[in-house]
């Protein structure tokens, strides 16, 4: 399973990457192989807040509807409007051009209660 070293991750299966008090947040490559080809991506707003373990999107595949929880509690800066035509992109790209939204942290302390690299790898074996 592809689980890039330097993101943190969510038990919802969001992946973050923390750039100065912005985090980039996406789904994993487990999330995106689960769900099939994505076909449709329902983005949050610029300025909306969102709440750590909240529902702040979702997205649509041939095989289920899926919400995507906010990891850290802030306010969306910015999301990728590619997306809005090109939803593939989550499937072809999980951890490049298929990133969802990115949160300005209210409280990066809630990083810490992600998992790193290997306690995610170890998540996923107890799933299975």
């Amino acid at each position: 399973m592809n689980c890039p070293e330097e993101l943190k991750y969510s038990d919802q299966h969001e992946w973050v990457k923390v750039e100065g008090t912005v985090a980039v947040v996406g789904i994993t490559d487990y999330a995106q192989e689960a769900l099939g080809d994505l076909t449709f991506v329902e983005l949050p707003f610029d300025g909306d807040d969102c709440t750590k373990d909240e529902e702040a999107c979702s997205i649509e595949s041939a095989k289920a509807a899926s919400g995507i929880y906010a990891p850290v509690s802030g306010t969306i800066a910015e999301v990728n409007s590619e997306l809005e035509d090109s939803p593939e992109l989550v499937n072809s790209d999980p951890y490049g051009q298929g990133w969802l939204f990115k949160i300005e942290m209210s409280d990066p302390s809630q990083l810490d209660g992600l998992m790193d690299v290997a306690a995610y790898k170890a998540f996923l074996a107890e799933q299975e």
